[in-house]
């Protein structure tokens, strides 16, 4: 039974794969072949969730999108899986008139409009096929899981309902609507995938509570439109008990720091660094071009090559939580394991007589070969091995360039030195002057977490940074927004917000520094982090332990089970949650995701297990959110 949001997502793709009908064993055996149509939209959602092979194991003989060029193919069905949006209602109509396909299967990312629906019927009357339109669906899919713990709302067109699109100072009232009724149609597709009905927290007198009463407002129709209701009579518990689960939902300006914090972790670094988006990351790689390329005249020529990092690469799963000293010598150890079994392979290969071949020659044996003997049988799970091995290789060495280039060891220590009030090694005016530490943007982020987490600044100290910020050649725009949003928020980060944390600078990379390691790690700092609760962790502590804390006193409490009483007198439940989904509205990372996978791992006991789930507006690393930040600030 599939558990997960992610899997659950999954399992819903594949039913409306297979024409909306259950999976049976007859369907995978012989699948019907199809075409699959999606939208900028479904590509983003399928992708981190089903590979091509997947999909042609379902039958796909292509995928297309849907505002491309595509022929007729008269004898085949197709499955469409877009949003509904006018345009996509207009080429669909366009496709009847043209009668590219056999049958046509709509389904539509989120639920589709009567007026629309009503166009499509009318397109379809004219064109002279409704035979034709076989099935009309609403998936209510319209979230991407990224990870069994991570979600996020969309990529494509994601400024739209970003933190700028929220706070800017000229946004209309309708333009604020929309953004709310585009996160909250999210949200709610999230738990009708889930079939369950959360109990609702958020802060009030934000964008979250905006959120919140309009999303309890949604759930609260569709259970009481009881023929139509999208979930179940008695809707299925959470897995792992009868309670249901709790949905906290979160303001970003609620912590600003953490957006903005340089991290050491792997995930995070990639995120940071290397932008790692829907589960791919790119990597700059120098093509070898053999003996004249090393000539000093010439400049070496780069490539980009996209890697995916899935749930499926176990090496990834283990690692993306941990530090990147750990990480890289996690790679050296699987890398050094790869070579004593790749000995073994190269003897059967004379033996085979393959030894000029390409690997992917091997990979084809055909069984028969295969059967001769035990150690061919390991040949492809050795191949995808050094296929992994050799790919967190370039990531971790793409990450080493950027952390010795920009100091980012640096910026980590002080950063964490700040937030958890301890004496800093090096003063923050020496790392801002400092021509050879870091990016421009690097010293802005160092400058506004002390904003925000240092000892409090004068005025005049802050314009005397400004100023070396500025002969830095920093943009400093991002700064002044801050300044105002600190005036603004009564929530001068109290000093216990992120305590608890310390860091040491453990012996330097014992293991690496052996003789015959890939990573040459002289020169970076081996910085062991002592964990520390991020603010949304602590919130969320607060609220599935039912703690009592001054933040969290005067939260808002919806029941959308309930039928509408007064809201000072909902009864609220007594026992602590298991499950929690968390909810940032204006974006979201990496650091906090981990943060809360951390302080899930610290308090589940062998038998009471917990789950959180991390979900956001959409992902954004440092550089991003900063250039929101900045656009903000010149517009003030």
């Amino acid at each position: 039974m599939a558990t997960s949001l992610q899997e659950k997502q999954i399992n819903a793709l594949k039913r409306m794969l297979n024409f909306n009908q259950p999976l049976s064993k007859a369907s995978h055996a012989e699948p019907t072949w199809k075409v699959l149509v999606y939208d900028r939209f479904g590509q983003d959602i399928i992708s981190p969730l089903l590979t091509v092979k997947e999909l042609r194991d379902m039958g796909v003989t292509l995928h297309l999108s849907l505002h491309s060029d595509r022929d007729p193919i008269p004898d085949v069905p197709a499955i469409y899986f877009v949003m509904p949006t006018d345009d996509n209602v207009q080429r669909i109509c366009r496709d009847f008139q043209n009668q590219l396909y056999e049958s046509y299967y709509l389904n539509f990312i989120s639920a589709i409009s009567r007026q629309k629906l009503e166009d499509i019927a009318q397109a379809a009357i004219q064109s002279n096929s409704v035979q034709q339109v076989a099935k009309v669906f609403d998936q209510n899919l319209n979230f991407i899981s990224l990870e069994n713990e991570l979600f996020t709302l969309r990529h494509q067109d994601r400024d739209a309902i970003s933190y700028y699109a929220i706070n800017k100072g000229d946004v209309k009232d309708t333009e604020m609507e929309w953004i709310m009724d585009t996160i909250v149609d999210s949200l709610f597709s999230v738990f009708v995938t889930l079939s369950v009905v959360p109990i609702i927290r958020s802060p009030r007198g934000n964008a979250a509570e905006m959120v919140a009463e309009k999303l309890d407002k949604k759930l609260r129709e569709n259970l009481r439109d009881a023929r139509n209701s999208l979930f179940a009579s008695d809707g299925v518990p959470g897995q792992f008990n009868f309670q249901r689960p709790l949905l906290i939902i979160l303001d970003r300006n609620l912590d600003l720091a953490t957006m903005l914090h340089h991290t050491w972790t792997y995930q995070a670094l990639s995120h940071d660094v290397l932008d790692l988006k829907l589960n791919r990351v790119e990597v700059e790689e120098v093509i070898d071009e053999g003996p004249h390329a090393s000539s000093p005249a010439r400049k070496q020529r780069t490539r980009k090559k996209t890697y995916d990092l899935s749930s499926r690469d176990k090496l990834w799963v283990s690692q993306k939580g941990h530090p990147f000293p750990e990480v890289a010598e996690a790679v050296q150890e699987e890398l050094n394991a790869y070579r004593q079994e790749e000995g073994e392979v190269k003897k059967l290969k004379a033996a085979l007589g393959l030894e000029g071949e390409d690997d992917t020659a091997i990979s084809m044996l055909s069984d028969n070969t295969a059967r001769l003997t035990s150690a061919v049988t390991s040949l492809p799970d050795l191949l995808e091995k050094k296929r992994l091995i050799d790919m967190h290789m370039n990531i971790a060495t793409a990450l080493l360039e950027q952390i010795k280039a920009r100091k980012l060891d640096t910026y980590f220590e002080t950063e964490e030195r700040m937030m958890n009030k301890s004496t800093l090694n090096k003063s923050l005016m020496d790392i801002i002057s400092d021509p050879e530490a870091g990016k421009p943007e690097d010293k802005v982020r160092l400058f506004i977490i002390a904003l925000i987490c240092g000892p409090p600044m004068s005025e005049a100290e802050i314009d005397q940074y400004c100023v070396a910020l500025q002969a830095a050649n920093c943009d400093i725009s991002a700064i002044q927004y801050v300044r105002r949003w600190k005036s603004y928020t009564k929530l001068q980060a109290p000093a216990s917000q992120y305590t608890g944390g310390s860091i040491s600078s453990t012996s330097m990379f014992s293991g690496l520094l052996s003789k015959g390691s890939q990573f040459v790690m002289e020169g970076v700092k081996n910085l062991v982090v002592k964990g520390h609760n991020l603010p949304t962790t602590r919130i969320v502590d607060a609220l599935m332990e039912l703690k009592s804390l001054p933040d969290v006193d005067d939260y808002r409490y919806f029941d959308p089970k309930l039928l509408r009483t007064d809201p000072s007198s909902v009864p609220r439940s007594k026992t602590p949650f298991q499950e929690a989904y968390v909810f940032i509205v204006g974006g979201g990372n990496y650091i906090e995701f981990q943060n809360l996978m951390d302080y899930v791992k610290s308090k589940s006991t062998p038998t009471a297990h917990k789950k959180i789930v991390y979900g956001c507006s959409d992902l954004v690393n440092a550089s991003q959110f900063l250039k929101q930040l900045s656009h903000l600030g010149q517009e003030m």
